[in-house]
């Protein structure tokens, strides 16, 4: 089994019920880990591996898409990469919001979305 991982990804964006954070935004922060059952070979060319770039550039696609929930958020990152990636086999998907709305609210919040394919 092999994992690629990107963590703490930064990104701006307008995730959120509030109408503040639908006007001002926020920051957050996403991890994502995949994994894939290696090859019979040695891997030697990108084709065979999950190209982290790739990964990134769907992550930041679905971030700049404003969406209400965290969890719609992280479950849709997961479907996309799948999609992408049809040989994943495993997938953690967590989404962080770092500054909430809340009065005296110190520390941040996050969804961790999880999925093993059969």
């Amino acid at each position: 089994m092999l994992k690629i991982s990107l963590h703490k990804l930064k990104f701006h964006a307008y995730h959120g019920l509030y109408p503040e954070e639908k006007y001002t935004g926020n920051d957050f922060e996403v991890s994502v880990d995949v994994f894939f059952e290696e090859p019979v070979q040695k891997i030697t060319h990108l084709s065979q591996t999950i190209n982290y770039a790739t990964l990134y550039q769907l992550v930041k696609e679905r971030m700049h898409i404003a969406e209400p929930l965290l969890e719609t958020l992280a479950m849709d990152i997961a479907e996309q990469s799948k999609a992408h990636f049809p040989f994943i086999t495993e997938i953690n998907v967590s989404v962080s919001k770092l500054n909430l709305p809340l009065l005296n609210f110190q520390g941040h919040t996050s969804v961790t979305f999880h999925k093993k394919y059969t």
